[in-house]
C-alpha cells in the first residue's frame, strides 16, 4: 500500500472501528480492497481519489486532501 494511503485508511478503520471488508466493500465495491493493498496491490489514480472522497465523507479524513 502506498504509506501515506495506508496510514489514513489504517486510521480510518480504527477511528470508525470498520471491518476492512466492509470499508472495500462501500468504498471501491471491492470487499479484498484492503487486503490485497497490503499484499502490493497498486491503485490507479481514479480510485485513490474515490477511496479518499469515501474517508473524507464519513469523516476519517481531514481537509488536508
Amino acid at each position: 500500500m502506498t504509506s501515506s494511503l495506508a496510514a489514513d485508511i489504517d486510521r480510518f478503520l480504527r477511528d470508525t472501528a470498520m471491518p476492512e471488508t466492509l470499508f472495500g466493500r462501500r468504498a471501491a465495491k471491492d470487499p479484498r480492497l484492503v487486503g490485497d493493498m497490503r499484499r502490493g496491490r497498486r491503485i490507479g489514480d481514479s480510485l485513490r481519489q474515490r477511496i479518499e472522497t469515501f474517508m473524507r465523507e464519513h469523516g476519517g479524513l481531514e481537509q488536508r486532501i
